[in-house]
């Protein structure tokens, strides 16, 4: 259905949803201050007991701002919304909400191969998502800005990262003791990127 309205409003949402996510991400560490407190243990094991899942907050805050930042970027490319670019960045915000639930679990089982895959499913689900909205928002006249269009860059780096995200969820699932380390495979998206300019840039002289 061709777009007919202003994105403002579908902009004001999404933010508020992402805020609320972040927000859930530090719940449970703070449920960790009364039960060390129950314990009568040190104030330091608040920290030192609990870094898994500290380490595990601070990679999914550091994955959820990214995607809203790039989110944010591509959506001042938007002019108006059309009914598969809603659906797209609703089905985009649950993965958002969602990522707060493996988070804790990663906290809890550590390296778990379930939890594992759980979580790097849902980080894989979020920017195959976030990719879809960057097509939808590329190749639709009446979604994108007529005097400033999404540049292909956008659309090059999320399809990237979640081919990445993809081999490394295989990986994880399959390579005994890899774990969270196949997550390292995003460090290709930068070389890929290039490869593919590069590649495209030769094709067309």
């Amino acid at each position: 259905m061709a777009a007919t309205k202003e994105p403002n409003r579908l902009i004001l949402f999404t933010d508020a949803v992402v805020a609320i996510a972040v927000t859930l991400l530090v719940l449970p560490l703070v449920d960790v201050v009364p039960e060390v407190a129950r314990e009568h243990r040190p104030a330091t094991e608040v920290i030192t007991g609990h870094q898994p899942e500290i380490w595990t907050f601070l990679l999914s805050f550091a994955v959820i701002i990214r995607l809203w930042l790039s989110h944010h970027k591509a959506f001042q490319h938007v002019r108006a919304y059309s009914t598969p670019l809603v659906l797209c960045n609703s089905a985009w915000l649950l993965a958002i909400v969602v990522l707060p639930f493996p988070t804790e679990m990663v906290g809890v089982f550590d390296n778990s191969r379930f939890t594992t895959g759980l979580y790097i499913g849902t980080v894989f689900v979020a920017t195959g998502l976030q990719a879809a909205m960057y097509l939808i928002i590329r190749i639709d006249p009446e979604v994108a800005t007529e005097d400033a269009p999404l540049p292909g860059d956008f659309v090059l780096g999320a399809v990237t990262a979640a081919v990445l995200l993809l081999l490394a969820l295989v990986v994880a699932l399959t390579v005994p003791g890899v774990g969270y380390w196949a997550l390292l495979l995003l460090l290709l998206s930068g070389p890929v990127e290039w490869a593919w300019r590069r590649r495209h840039a030769v094709a067309a002289a």
